[in-house]
C-alpha cells in the first residue's frame, strides 16, 4: 500500500509545481510588457538631453541611465539595434553641446553567471511553494487525505466511561428506557435466549439543552463498549457521493468493534424529508440518507449494533427513518420538572462552595422553563459573579442575579439615556407590571427595571412559580392585555407613543393569530386549524404547500385577531385608568432606583411602601455609579 500513497502524493506535488511555474512565467510575461510600454518614456530623456552616460547589456536589452540631476533609471529595450539607431543623432547632437564631457556609453553582453543569478528568485519562489504545499498536506493528514474523503469523521471513545447515568440528572423516565440497551449491550444473550429483539435504532427528541447527547454518552459509559459519535453534517460533502461513503464506513467500523454504539448527533442535518424544498432536495443529501436507511436495515440480530440519534427538530425527518426496524424506539427528552430541576442544580453546584442562604428547591421554583444547559450556565454565571466581587461562596443574590442574566442578558449602565428616554421607559415598563399584577391569572412581577439589558431599553420579568402542561384561552387573553400594557401607558400619560413596544406588538399579535389559526379560540372561525406553520423550504417542507382557506376565510381570521387585540389594548387602557396613581407610583420609583424587585413591588402595589422610598436620588447606587437626581413630575 506504501508504493501508491508515494505515487499520489507525487501527482500532486507535480500538478503543485506545473501551477507555480505557471504563476511564475505569467507573472514575468505581465512583467515585461509594463516595462516595454515606458520605451517612450526613456527616449524623452534623450530628447531633453538630460541623460549623460547610460549602459545598455546587448544580450537582454537591460538599459541603466544616469541623468545630470544623478537620478539612476533602468529600462527594458525591446530592440537594441533600433535603440541605437534612434539615439545616434542625439548622441552626436549632445557631443556637440558638451565638448568637455561627452556622453559616456557603455555597451556589455551579461555572462552566464549573471542569468543565473536572475533565475535565483524564481527559484527560491519554487521551493517555498513546494515547502508551504507539502506542509498543508502533512496539517491535512498528509498524501493520504485526498484518498479519504469517503472515511467517515468518527470521535471514537472506546472503553472510555466518559459520563454515566449519575451524571445525568431530571431525566428519571428517559434513563429508564435506556437501561434495556445497556443491558442488552452487556448480557445480548439473556434477550436471545427468551426471542427478544432489543431496538435496532433510538431516537432522542427533544428542545436543545436538554441532555440529549449527554444521554447517548451515559449508554455508551454504563455499557463500556466502543461509542462512535459523529454529527449528521460531516456526512454531506461538496463531492457527490462522500455522505453515503461515509456512512458505510462508519458502519463497517461498528460491526467490527460490536458490540458498540453509533450516536449520530443532530441527524435531521442528513436525514430531512426527501423530495423536499427548492429542485427536489439536495442530491447528495438524498444519497446520503438512502445508504443509511440501507444500512440501518441491514442489521441482524448478531451485529449488536444500536444507533442512537439526537434530533430536534422530528418533524422534518424523512418518515422512513423513524418506521420500526429502523429507529424503533422514540423517547421525548422534555423541559424538566421541578424535581428534575432540583436534581440538575445538585449536580452542577456539587463542587461549587455554596453559601448558607442558597436554596436549590427555591431555585427550581423559580427556573421554570430552563433546560439543563440553562441551569448550568446559570450556575456558572453565579460563580463568575462571585469570583468578580472576591467572594469565597456563591450567594443567592449572585444566583438572582445570573437568573436574570440568563433571561434577559447583562445590564448596560454605562448606556446614556435622556430624561426623555428614562420617562418614557419608566412608564412604558410601569404599564406592564401594573397590568400583570392585576391579570389574576399572570405569574408574578419577579423584577422591573429601566435599565438596559441585551436588546431591551427596560424590563418587566415575570417568572412562573409552576410547571404548566398548557396554557387556558383566559390566559393567552391576559398575556396580550401584559403585552399592550406598556403602548396603552406610554398613550394615556405621555400624549404620545414611541417604537419602544414594537415587539409587545410583534408578539401580541402572533400570540392571537395563534388563538385563532391553532387553537380554535375563535367562537366564529370554531375549532379548526387553519394554514401551516412549517412551510418554510428550508426546514425541508414542500414549497409548493398553499394556505388551506379561501380569501373569505382569510379576511375573518384578520377580523378576528384584531378584535383580539383591540379587546386586550382596552382592557389594558382600562386597568391604568383604575389604577392610575399606582403607575405614577412605581413609574417614580423607577426614575428614583431604576428597578424594584418583587416584594418592594407588591408592598408597592398594596400602598404599603413608605415615603422614604421616594426620596430623591443619593450618590450611593448599587455599581458604584452616579446620576441626575432629577425626578419629573408626574403626569396628569
Amino acid at each position: 500500500m506504501t508504493p501508491k500513497k508515494n505515487r499520489g502524493i507525487g501527482a500532486y506535488l507535480i500538478v503543485a509545481v506545473l501551477l507555480v511555474l505557471a504563476l511564475i512565467f505569467i507573472m514575468q510575461g505581465l512583467g515585461g510588457s509594463s516595462s516595454s510600454a515606458k520605451y517612450s518614456e526613456m527616449l524623452s530623456y534623450f530628447d531633453e538631453y538630460e541623460v549623460k552616460e547610460y549602459t545598455l547589456d546587448l544580450g537582454d536589452g537591460e538599459m541603466k541611465l544616469v541623468l545630470k540631476d544623478d537620478t539612476r533609471l533602468s529600462y527594458d529595450v525591446p530592440n537594441v539595434q533600433l535603440f541605437v539607431n534612434d539615439i545616434k543623432d542625439y548622441r552626436d547632437e549632445y557631443n556637440k553641446r558638451n565638448p568637455d564631457e561627452p556622453l559616456k556609453m557603455d555597451y556589455y553582453e551579461a555572462t552566464d553567471s549573471s542569468w543565473l543569478l536572475s533565475l535565483i528568485p524564481t527559484i527560491l519562489m519554487l521551493g517555498m511553494g513546494i515547502v508551504l504545499i507539502v506542509v498543508m498536506m502533512r496539517q491535512a493528514g498528509g498524501g493520504n487525505k485526498f484518498s479519504s474523503f469517503g472515511k467517515a469523521n468518527i470521535r471514537n471513545q472506546a472503553n472510555t466511561r466518559t459520563a454515566t447515568f449519575k451524571d445525568v440528572a431530571g431525566a428519571d423516565e428517559e434513563k429508564h428506557e435506556l437501561e434495556e440497551i445497556v443491558d442488552f449491550l452487556k448480557n445480548p444473550k439473556k434477550y436471545s435466549d427468551i426471542g427478544a429483539r432489543i431496538p435496532k435504532g433510538v431516537l432522542l427528541m427533544g428542545p436543545p439543552g436538554t441532555g440529549k447527547t449527554l444521554l447517548a454518552r451515559a449508554v455508551a459509559g454504563e455499557a463500556g463498549c466502543p461509542f462512535f459519535s459523529i454529527s449528521g453534517s460531516d456526512f454531506v460533502e461538496m463531492f457527490v457521493g462522500v455522505g453515503a461513503s461515509r456512512v458505510r464506513d462508519l458502519f463497517e467500523q461498528a460491526k467490527k468493534n460490536s458490540p458498540a454504539i453509533i450516536f449520530i448527533d443532530e441527524i435531521d442535518a442528513v436525514g430531512r424529508h426527501r423530495g423536499a424544498g427548492l429542485g427536489g432536495g439536495h442530491d447528495e443529501r438524498e444519497q446520503t440518507l438512502n445508504q443509511l436507511l440501507v444500512e440501518m436495515d441491514g442489521f441482524t440480530g448478531k451485529d449488536n449494533v444500536i444507533v442512537i440519534a439526537a434530533t430536534n427538530r422530528r418533524d422534518i425527518l424523512d418518515p422512513a427513518l423513524l418506521r420500526p426496524g429502523r429507529f424503533d424506539r422514540q423517547i421525548v427528552v422534555g423541559y424538566p420538572d421541578i424535581e428534575g430541576r432540583h436534581a440538575i442544580l445538585k449536580v452542577h453546584t456539587k463542587n461549587k462552595p455554596l453559601a448558607p442562604d442558597v436554596d436549590l428547591s427555591t431555585i427550581a421554583k423559580s427556573t421554570v422553563g430552563f433546560t439543563g444547559a440553562d441551569l448550568e450556565n446559570l450556575v456558572n454565571e453565579a460563580s463568575l459573579l462571585a469570583a468578580r466581587k472576591n467572594k469565597k461562596a456563591i450567594t443567592m443574590e449572585e444566583i438572582s442575579e445570573a437568573t436574570i442574566k440568563v433571561v434577559a442578558g447583562p445590564e448596560k449602565r454605562s448606556h446614556h439615556k435622556t430624561e426623555k428616554e428614562n420617562r418614557l421607559t419608566a412608564y412604558h415598563e410601569a404599564g406592564h407590571a401594573v397590568c400583570t399584577y392585576y391579570c389574576e391569572h399572570q405569574d408574578k412581577v419577579q423584577q422591573v427595571s429601566i435599565i438596559p439589558r441585551g436588546m431591551a431599553g427596560g424590563y418587566t420579568m415575570s417568572l412562573p412559580e409552576t410547571d404548566k402542561s398548557f396554557v387556558t384561552k383566559t390566559e393567552m387573553e391576559e398575556d396580550i392585555i401584559t403585552l399592550l400594557g406598556g403602548r396603552a401607558a406610554e398613550y394615556l400619560i405621555l400624549d404620545d407613543i414611541s417604537t419602544g413596544a414594537s415587539n409587545d406588538i410583534e408578539r401580541a399579535t402572533s400570540t392571537a393569530r395563534k388563538m385563532v389559526t391553532r387553537y380554535g379560540f375563535s367562537e366564529k372561525l370554531g375549532p379548526m386549524v387553519y394554514g401551516n406553520d412549517h412551510n418554510e423550504v428550508f426546514l425541508g417542507k414542500d414549497i409548493g404547500s398553499s394556505r388551506d382557506y379561501s380569501e373569505e376565510v382569510a379576511a375573518d381570521i384578520d377580523k378576528e385577531v384584531k378584535g383580539l387585540i383591540e379587546t386586550g389594548y382596552a382592557a389594558a387602557i382600562d386597568i391604568l385608568q383604575k389604577h392610575i396613581d399606582q403607575l405614577h407610583l412605581l413609574a417614580k420609583y423607577l426614575l428614583i432606583h431604576e428597578k424594584i424587585d418583587r416584594d418592594d413591588f407588591e408592598k408597592l402595589m398594596a400602598g404599603e411602601m413608605p415615603e422614604s422610598a421616594f426620596a430623591e436620588k443619593t450618590s450611593e447606587k448599587e455599581s458604584g455609579n452616579t446620576a441626575e437626581a432629577d425626578t419629573p413630575a408626574d403626569a396628569e
